[in-house]
């Protein structure tokens, strides 16, 4: 089918056939992953929505796609009009919507290993309200119509070494073992794909710029685990690696292994466990214990070897970014250049490190009116040349065996206008703000957020995300429990305390539609802080690159805000300049010079 049109004609046609009045289809797959295999890419096949967040839903009359503030301007670049509404979260949802435009009676259906029990309690209490019904279907209608779906990737299992992973598989599965026998449970099923390497020490390349690999887990109460996963990527070293205390299995047998415990006490995290799962031990007599998968905090408390991991990566990947922007910086003037020129040659300077395994994410490439959609992802047809007096926004990462990176820059093509200076000092003033932050154990990163905004809530201005996430060590990009977010933001959520060894972003921003768009961001550590008054928490800044100098309206910086930012630059010159060439330190020194 060559249009999103025909597909979702053929949508509605399978719909009518299985006596179905709509359908619904998130963006994610059996594990609640947030980046997900081309396999699982529903959603992007259906509407051309190239987002990493959204719904949509498809009656037959009506079909709508939901997205957050932060793909407000994409969504309607890349999903027709004609055939879409565009609906806001969370000031609505699919639940809301259903409730409103679903017929009175209609039957919708929903892929139960694609939603939380959560979810299909909310969406069955919006429809019963107007007669309707939520209906499970055992094979997704969008499968069926997607006639050259791929296959789920063949990439092979790899081992995550000790040496970079700081402890033992062994360990790591008696810390849960303790775990269970506190909750007084037999097992716990583990199914998000990061929680499921961590705590095996093993990596995969099953989803694009996440190291993971397509499993589940059932770890029991004395630390051994049954692990579901192709039987064809497992190679002889991995499988020593497992050893006996890891019962392996087909992925396929996962679903019937979950009715062998009648009688017995199973943890499983309500957000990460699909209804699926938790309807079929629920069906096989065990007792459901709702916890959040224990390894999620876990793996947020970065171990010393992983901290100094990242310290390692970022050093590295910080010297391949000032490598790109003292290149930009002489290529741009010269005209011609273009978005994906800028990804293809960042990407070249962090393959020239000789370890890159990956990017963390698809960067984000924007020019001029392009910055200003905070999640914008370049592609042929929306590729753009840098023009004179434009922003250029870049926000990359890489991933390297010994940590995970993620950066945001600015740079003005020529010279950039007094706003971009008064806008882009207002982020900085913002970022520093977080960067400098003391806070007491308990504090949760949603107490914090309001610290990046104060300087743009001044001149009523703000940013429609939240302004940290959590990163992982050589896993995903986008890992929780802590962000520093207010609940009503995109990113925000349950309030969870920051504790010593996390590491999380820090990138206020600011975005003028149709304009520019500005973000800095840096990735910090938080750490424990002695204090007159006893112990606090604070943030070790981690990633280092220049920030550019001639965006600064150093009228609007405080002294202490002036030392923070020269400050901040000499250990850039410190960190990276040992890893340039004399021309190079040249041009760093000038990007570094005090201000």
């Amino acid at each position: 089918m060559s249009t999103h049109a025909d597909r979702l004609s053929a949508l509605r046609a399978e719909l009518r056939t299985r006596a179905l009045d709509g359908f619904v289809i998130p963006l994610t797959d059996e594990h609640m992953s947030e980046y997900v295999g081309d396999y699982a890419q529903r959603l992007a096949w259906l509407t051309g929505f190239q987002g990493s967040a959204g719904t949509a839903v498809v009656l037959s009359d009506a079909a709508a796609i939901f997205v957050d503030g932060r793909y407000t301007i994409q969504v309607r670049e890349q999903v027709s009009a004609e055939h879409w509404a565009y609906v806001g979260v969370p000031q609505s949802s699919v639940a809301r919507w259903l409730s409103q435009h679903a017929a009175p009676g209609a039957r919708i259906g929903y892929d139960p290993w694609l939603h939380t029990s959560g979810w299909v309690a909310e969406a069955q209490a919006a429809l019963a309200a107007h007669g309707g019904t939520l209906v499970p279907v055992p094979n997704n209608p969008v499968d069926t119509v997607w006639q050259d779906r791929p296959a789920p990737s063949p990439a092979l299992m790899a081992v995550q070494d000790e040496a970079v992973a700081g402890q033992g598989s062994a360990a790591k599965r008696a810390q849960i073992a303790e775990w269970l026998a506190r909750h007084q449970a037999d097992a716990v099923v583990l199914t998000a794909l990061d929680s499921i390497a961590w705590l095996l020490n093993v990596r995969g390349g099953d989803v694009a710029h996440t190291p993971v690999a397509l499993a589940y887990a059932i770890v029991d109460a004395d630390g051994t685990a049954d692990l579901f996963v192709a039987p064809e990527k497992l190679t002889d070293a991995v499988r020593q690696h497992l050893g006996n205390a890891i019962r392996l299995h087909p992925r396929e047998a996962f679903a019937p292994a979950l009715a062998r415990y009648a009688g017995k006490r199973v943890a499983a995290d309500p957000e990460r466990a699909v209804a699926a799962i938790l309807s079929a031990l629920e069906a096989g007599g065990a007792t459901i214990i709702a916890e959040r998968d224990p390894v999620v905090l876990a793996k947020a408390l970065k171990n010393q070897v992983e901290i100094a991991g990242h310290r390692a990566a970022s050093a590295r990947d910080g010297a391949a970014l000032a490598r790109f922007l003292r290149w930009v910086e002489a290529e741009a003037p010269k005209g011609g250049l273009t978005e994906l020129d800028c990804v293809a040659k960042l990407l070249e300077f962090r393959q020239a490190t000789g370890v890159l395994r990956d990017t963390s994410f698809d960067t984000i490439s924007a020019t001029g009116a392009h910055g200003a959609i905070p999640h914008y992802r370049v592609d042929a047809a929306s590729n753009a040349p840098l023009l004179p007096g434009q922003l250029y926004l870049v926000d990359s990462g890489g991933q390297y065996l010994d940590g995970t990176t993620d950066v945001t820059r600015v740079v003005p093509v020529t010279e950039p206008t007094a706003e971009h200076r008064d806008r882009f000092t207002r982020v900085l003033k913002g970022h520093i703000a977080l960067a400098t932050a003391l806070f007491p154990p308990g504090t949760t990163g949603g107490q914090l957020d309001a610290f990046a905004r104060r300087p743009l809530w001044e001149v009523g201005l703000d940013y429609a995300h939240g302004t940290g996430h959590g990163v992982g060590a050589y896993l995903s990009v986008h890992e929780g429990p802590q962000r520093i977010a207010m609940p009503s933001y995109p990113g925000g959520g349950p309030a969870e305390p920051l504790r010593a060894g996390m590491i999380i972003s820090n990138e206020p921003g600011y975005y003028q539609a149709g304009d520019f768009g500005i973000r800095i961001e840096n990735l910090v550590l938080v750490e424990e802080r002695q204090t007159e008054g006893g112990a606090m928490l604070g943030f070790e800044t981690l990633t280092f690159a220049p920030i550019e100098r001639r965006l600064i309206d150093t009228a609007l910086l405080s002294d202490a805000e002036r030392g923070w930012v020269n400050a901040y630059h000499a250990r850039v010159l410190d960190i990276l300049g040992p890893q340039m060439d004399a021309d190079e330190r040249g041009w760093l020194y000038a990007k570094c010079a005090p201000l």
